[in-house]
């Protein structure tokens, strides 16, 4: 008996992976869509949504937030931020008492294009999740969670630099 409800464990887990694959799949191409939408690189056009959302969230991110987010070496991210203020898609604000801190902020004109490429896909999301009740959606939150916990401990285990940096589950750096 035991035997055959971890096999049903087993299972289960396998579907629900190949359908978190497909959808990281799906991610992925939309990534690469947009990028191509706005004519840029596909780790920039990452580097603006992270710090666009990153804003939303009322958590703007510093360079090297947003290095361990992409990840980049700090040469490269530098790179990456010095083309992408060149064509006025993000700004770096000293924004904090500590005035060696840069926050970076997304340009006024990204907001407007990113809810013009994905505001669609939104109103397509959202009439997929209408019919579940909201504690249904919030035991998906939480097992969202779990699974993004479990992958960010195994990913630390197994990674000498990210066990000096532990991320939390929403993804940020302690």
């Amino acid at each position: 008996m035991e035997e055959a409800v971890r096999d049903g464990v087993a299972e289960r887990r396998e579907r629900l992976m190949e359908a978190l694959r497909v959808y990281g799949g799906h991610y992925a191409e939309l990534s690469r869509r947009f990028a191509a939408w706005l004519g840029l690189h596909s780790t920039d056009a990452t580097a603006v949504l992270e710090i666009a959302a990153a804003e939303e969230r009322g958590t703007p991110l510093s360079p090297a937030r947003l290095s361990e987010r992409i990840p980049l070496s700090t040469g490269a991210t530098t790179a990456l931020l010095n083309r992408l203020e060149a064509a006025g898609h993000i700004t770096r604000a000293r924004e904090h008492s500590d005035r060696r801190v840069v926050t970076l902020r997304s340009g006024s004109h990204i907001q407007e294009r990113a809810d013009e490429f994905f505001g669609p896909l939104a109103h397509r999301l959202d009439a997929t999740m209408s019919p579940y009740p909201p504690g249904v959606l919030e035991q998906f939150e939480v097992f969202m969670a779990d699974l993004n916990t479990a992958m960010d401990s195994h990913l630390a285990e197994r990674d000498p630099v990210a066990r000096r940096s532990p991320r939390a589950p929403d993804g940020q750096a302690r």
